[in-house]
């Protein structure tokens, strides 16, 4: 069974949720397109939260998702927190500035914010994602109450398994290949660096849970593989960033309609986890140091006030450039032409 079907969706697409690119204005008109659209909530607390549910809402009266981070909490490193920004005291000196005296763990987990689980339990949005990790079994239990269906992003068999444990409905099979960052409960455990094929098969073949694949998908022949491999639909980020509904900024639309977008890069510079992104000036000085960055959130402390720094004067390449490896694939289009267009892509593969 698949639960997207009682969503009455035109389209088996769902829109990413990716923090930084995806708004209210995108998710309302990719779900009036009769794809799932979707906010990222995890930057916010639970009052923001509320307010961007109520903007979706005031566009549509269609479905979507709501996208939770349950990271572990951060381990404050004092000694590896000091020695960051020291780093990074050169970086902000070109733009006259210095680094935060300290940092602090700026976003809270879904893992332990109970007024984040009310909200939601009140609103019941249609769909709820999770990343980085899953709630504990009774959080699950209380959005199910509320109604919601369940996704949780996995990178491998064993977090599949342990989705389909505390009760989620649906699985994100999240590549290797994906932009934004790696959806890995634990970012300091081995990675097999599945691809979005293989990891989509095996947990088609061998979980017993609805797949949605993720990763490298740009048009309607990608989705259709996607659907081929047996996966019930396919989920986009990248090839939605072009759309002037996003929120990314000129500098990020510039880089990925520029050769760098064929180079993307894994990288835990910017926020203390792995996440792919568009190289840029942060990122190659990542490459450069061999220090290890203080724990995520922690560490985006950091590298927000460089990017806000850097942008205030003039410079664009020390932001989170979020893009998957298919990103030369992208296109300006709005939302709403877009699906039309990765259908018609679809019907014709």
């Amino acid at each position: 069974m698949n639960p997207l079907d009682s969503l009455g969706l035109a389209h088996p697409i769902i829109q990413a949720p990716m923090a930084g690119v995806s708004t209210p204005d995108m998710a309302a008109a990719v779900s009036e397109a009769g794809a799932l659209g979707s906010i990222g909530v995890g930057a916010v607390d639970a009052e923001g939260a509320l307010e961007m549910i109520a903007a979706v809402r005031a566009r549509t009266e269609r479905p979507f998702n709501v996208n939770l981070f349950v990271h572990a909490p951060a381990q404050s490193k004092p000694e590896v927190e000091a020695q960051w920004l020291a780093a990074l005291e050169p970086l902000f000196a070109q733009f006259g500035g210095a680094p935060p005296a300290s940092l602090r763990e700026i976003y809270r987990s879904f893992a332990e914010d109970d007024a984040m689980l009310a909200m939601l339990a009140e609103t019941r949005p249609a769909v709820v994602s999770f990343h980085f990790g899953l709630p504990e079994p009774w959080r699950v239990a209380t959005l199910k109450a509320a109604g919601c269906i369940l996704l949780a992003s996995v990178t491998s068999l064993a977090e599949a398994h342990a989705a389909r444990a505390v009760g989620i409905d649906m699985l994100v099979a999240q590549g290797f290949e994906a932009g934004g960052h790696r959806g890995a409960f634990d970012p300091d455990a081995p990675d097999d660096r599945l691809g979005t094929v293989a990891l989509t098969r095996l947990l088609v073949a061998q979980v017993g849970l609805p797949v949605i694949a993720a990763g490298g998908i740009m048009d309607g022949r990608g989705i259709r593989a996607a659907l081929d491999l047996g996966a019930v639909a396919a989920q986009l980020g990248t090839a939605f960033i072009g759309c002037p509904e996003s929120s990314a900024d000129a500098a990020y639309r510039a880089a990925l309609f520029s050769p760098a977008a064929a180079h993307t890069d894994m990288t835990r510079v910017i926020s203390g986890r792995p996440a792919r992104c568009l190289p840029n000036r942060f990122v190659g000085w990542g490459a450069e140091t061999a220090l290890t960055p203080p724990d995520y959130p922690i560490a985006y402390d950091a590298g927000k006030a460089l990017n806000q720094l850097a942008k205030a004067h003039g410079e664009g390449g020390y932001g989170a450039q979020w893009a998957g490896q298919g990103a030369p694939l992208a296109r300006a289009l709005r939302a709403a032409d877009l699906i039309a267009k990765l259908a018609a892509e679809m019907r014709a593969a």
